[in-house]
């Protein structure tokens, strides 16, 4: 063998142990967004232990695999940095929205300080922070063959069904407290310290769970176990009680579909018509009866909050105009990453406030922008302009073999994009790895992917 293949093997076996440690530490312990869950401790310790790992034994990074996402990755450790440099005094009361702050120096009759552009420095620290995970995820793709690819999409798919399962225990009274992640009793979200974010893990393992089973030379067994997958992940979806995840989940079986529809039909073209008709109607009527069987047993708990609207809902829907209205007070300069908590109370009216903790804005596309003010924007144009052009040319490349990747990881960021509008699911370790292994995905050359799967197989 080539020395340049044999140290491409060795690199893409290292990545791709090194990264399903890296999900299995996730899905134990990256379940929660906040900064004092026990978890972030875990896993950043963990990362850091990888990424020294990866610098001592990690024989070559294909940067070039990856070079889009991790550009725009490196805008946004950028700009976290930046607003942690201290500015002059003159410069940094100057700042939109330090008026309250300003007073405190006034008060204590201190001349004013050098101070970091972040009104909460420590929050922003700590979302710099949490950007090892992506970072180290995005690393260790570059290097993986599109077997090892593969085989990450099989234990993802099975990460989430340990999800599954940890929810369906609590779904059946077993309440367990977890000791690495803020979870909330009595609410199904397993792995997970939201319902919300847990009810995404679920969609996105729709859409794994089909493009799984429809992968490889045989794969009628598969197809049978994808299905009856798909099926546990929506009744758990329902179950979860999220509106949203209903939502994502619908988007995520409908994609799921749309990337495996050649390969569907092939299989049903080779079935006896009757069968196949049959086997279509079968499958509708079961997954239909289990979801109104659900509904009927009032375990859909997602429809349940469907038709009644809570205290809850109210607090996000009233909070939106507020956090419009901070955007412009803090606008063009941003509040600092990981702030919403302190510039929210800030800003809170008096007609708003109750015992209930508003944490996030419950919309990441607006606290990104309340955070990074225009250069956040900035980052999230760059970003939408890269995800739709990539693509755009993965759904119109024909090549099965090379685009089937890139089309899952198109997808994958879609749900988690739309989750965001709502929620901020990115913000979950977890998650944030999972984003980054898709635009991994989806950054990869279906030409050069599929080269490289007819070269393995000689």
């Amino acid at each position: 063998m080539p020395r340049h293949l044999a140290r491409t093997d060795q690199s893409s076996r290292f990545s791709f142990w090194a990264l399903a440690a890296f999900l299995l530490i996730l899905w134990m312990a990256g379940g929660a967004s906040r900064a004092d869950a026990l978890g972030q401790t875990a896993v950043r310790f963990s990362a850091w232990v990888m990424v020294i790992c990866v610098v001592l034994f990690l024989p070559q990074v294909k940067w070039r695999q990856v070079q889009a996402p991790l550009i725009i990755f490196g805008a946004a450790v950028l700009l976290v940095a930046v607003q942690l440099i201290p500015l002059p005094s003159s410069l940094w009361t100057a700042l939109p929205g330090r008026d309250l702050l300003k007073t405190a120096a006034s008060v204590i009759g201190e001349e004013q300080p050098w101070r970091p552009l972040s009104i909460s420095p420590a929050a922003t620290f700590n979302a710099l922070s949490a950007l090892i995970v992506p970072g180290l995820v995005l690393v260790l793709t570059a290097g993986l063959t599109r077997v090892h690819h593969w085989r990450l999409v099989t234990l993802l798919l099975c990460l989430t069904l340990a999800g599954a399962l940890l929810g369906l225990l609590q779904f059946s009274g077993a309440q367990f407290d977890h000791p690495l992640i803020n979870d909330m009793p009595r609410m199904i979200s397993a792995n997970f310290a939201n319902r919300n974010h847990y009810a995404l893990s679920l969609a996105i393992g729709c859409l794994l769970a089909l493009v799984w089973a429809f992968e490889g030379e045989e794969v009628r067994w598969k197809v049978v176990l994808g299905f009856g997958v798909v099926v546990l992940f929506a009744l758990m979806i329902l179950a979860t009680g999220s509106r949203m995840g209903m939502l994502t989940g619908l988007f995520g079986v409908a994609l799921g579909l749309i990337i495996v529809r050649r390969r569907l039909g092939r299989e049903f073209r080779r079935l006896p018509r009757k069968f196949a008709v049959a086997s279509v109607v079968v499958t509708v009527a079961l997954v239909a009866g289990a979801v109104l069987l659900s509904i009927s047993l009032d375990r859909a708990a997602s429809i349940d909050r469907i038709l009644a609207l809570d205290a809850r809902d109210d607090l996000r829907a009233g909070a939106t105009p507020i956090v419009i209205t901070m955007i412009g007070q803090y606008f063009p300069v941003g509040t600092g990453f990981g702030t919403f908590d302190p510039a929210f109370r800030i800003s809170e009216p008096d007609f708003f406030l109750r015992p209930a903790y508003f944490n996030h804005a419950h919309n990441d596309w607006l606290e990104i922008v309340l955070d990074g003010g225009l250069l956040g924007l900035l980052l999230i144009v760059a970003a939408l302009i890269w995800f739709v052009r990539r693509s755009l040319a993965v759904w119109k490349w024909r090549g099965e073999t090379g685009s089937k990747l890139g089309q899952l990881g198109s997808a994958i960021i879609f749900l988690i994009m739309l989750a965001s509008i709502g929620d901020y699911p990115a913000r979950t370790p977890i998650i944030m790895a999972v984003l980054a292994l898709s635009a991994g995905w989806l950054a990869r050359n279906g030409r050069n992917l599929q080269l490289e799967d007819g070269g393995r197989r000689h």
